[in-house]
């Protein structure tokens, strides 16, 4: 085992794991593998770890690894401390740039390019939003038009109110943490605009707008920004086809995540279309079985505890790896979703046979649109489990993994809907 000294003053040549992402998916595997007694390194790009939260200044956060209600900063500052107080060497300023096999690493840091070789490696990079060019929407390019965390930076890190009256545009849960983020730098948003006919997010969380004065404007979606230096306006069009221009200072682009997967695209590692992220098995390895992946990279996305629990898992079967424990792929499972539009993904795409234990309990899937109905899991000509399931775009839905494995053979999965309308 390669020993990694606590205080290392530079990045080493080798290392048993090296994590490249410091939020709560890495930094909870990086805890773990050191309470296994397996060293791990975390890379991370920005100045300091603990991921998007450092940027999220409210509730709540950190229950399932404190046992408490913490505001992401300090939850984020939580995640360092205890993987540092555990002797793990955290790596900041220091962007990935490339993934070879071996596996191999080339990084870049403020003092240079080097490489680092590793037995396997954990990748939780996490997630990013849609930009306003990915949704299409038209105008010119005037400042006061961010992104979510791009605000949450801002006003959290900075310390500076970039506007005074935006728009947000999206209903995720993002979106209701942009109210919050505006609240506490003094923003007063004039309008939040969702396409659908009722917010993404949760029900409870439609009453926010309200208890904040923020007008809600559903079936409607943003045309174009109107301004020049700065944003002026913005035009919406409803459900009817009838248009409006709301005046503001300010876009908000909230939600529609995508998985931060460059590094895995260009390693050439096999990416699935309907998540985004790198394709994975039961134990959350990539195609390079070295390489393993957790958090929302695997799919957009997740609470920050959940995105934990994944990296404690991941750290579970990397040791697992290590040890030559996991299956050597004696048989596959390919999972397909049948040609539905309203199931977007299943999580893990293959499995790895014979399944042992320790693979992840469920799989995972998400909605495009709203659905009810009996979701069926079948390969040739058999159902191997059906269940009434109803699922809502950015929704979690878990079916069991543990009977459908026990059936299963070499082949093809797919997972069927029959919805009932």
């Amino acid at each position: 085992m390669t020993a990694i000294p606590e205080h290392a003053g530079g990045l080493p040549g080798a290392c048993d794991v090296a994590i490249v992402g410091g939020g709560p998916a890495g930094l909870g595997a990086a805890l773990r593998l050191k309470h296994l007694g397996i060293e791990a390194i975390v890379l991370d790009r920005e100045a300091e770890a603990g991921g998007i939260p450092r940027h999220c200044g409210h509730y709540p956060f950190g229950m399932r690894e404190f046992h408490r209600i913490l505001k992401g900063p300090d939850y984020a500052r939580r995640l360092v401390q205890a993987a540092k107080q555990a002797g793990v060497a955290i790596f900041t300023q220091t962007s990935v740039v490339a993934l070879d096999p071996g596996p191999c690493l080339t990084v870049t840091t403020p003092d240079g390019r080097a490489e680092i070789r590793a037995k396997r490696i954990l990748l939780s990079t996490g997630v990013r939003e849609r930009s306003r060019a990915g949704r299409l929407v038209g105008g010119q390019r005037p400042w006061g038009v961010l992104s979510t965390g791009a605000l949450q930076s801002m006003v959290y890190l900075k310390g500076r109110r970039p506007f005074e009256r935006p728009v947000i545009v999206g209903s995720e849960l993002v979106s209701f943490s942009a109210i919050l983020t505006c609240r506490h730098a003094g923003i007063r948003p004039v309008a939040m605009v969702e396409a659908n006919d009722r917010v993404t997010a949760w029900w409870f969380a439609a009453g926010l707008p309200r208890l904040t004065g923020v007008p809600l404007h559903l079936n409607s979606r943003v045309l174009r920004v109107v301004g020049d230096q700065r944003v002026e306006a913005v035009e919406l069009q409803n459900g009817a086809g009838a248009s409006r221009l709301i005046e503001a200072d300010g876009v908000i682009f909230s939600g529609q995540f995508l998985p931060e997967a460059t590094l895995p695209r260009a390693a050439g590692l096999t990416i699935d279309p309907g998540s985004g992220g790198p394709a994975v098995d039961q134990y959350g390895r990539c195609s390079d079985p070295a390489v393993f992946a957790a958090g929302n990279l695997l799919r957009p996305v997740e609470t920050a505890g959940w995105s934990w629990q994944e990296g404690v898992f991941a750290a579970d079967r990397i040791a697992a790896s290590l040890a030559g424990q996991l299956s050597e792929r004696q048989g596959a499972i390919e999972m397909r979703v049948h040609g539905d539009a309203a199931v977007k993904f299943v999580l893990p795409q293959r499995l790895a046979l014979p399944v042992l234990p320790g693979a992840m309990r469920n799989l995972q899937l998400r909605a495009k649109r709203p659905f009810h109905g009996t979701l069926s899991v079948r390969q040739n000509g058999r159902t191997l489990w059906s269940g009434r399931r109803s699922g809502r775009p950015e929704r979690r839905i878990l079916l069991p993994l543990a009977p459908i494995a026990e059936k299963a053979v070499p082949g093809t999965i797919e997972i069927d809907l029959q919805e009932e309308f």
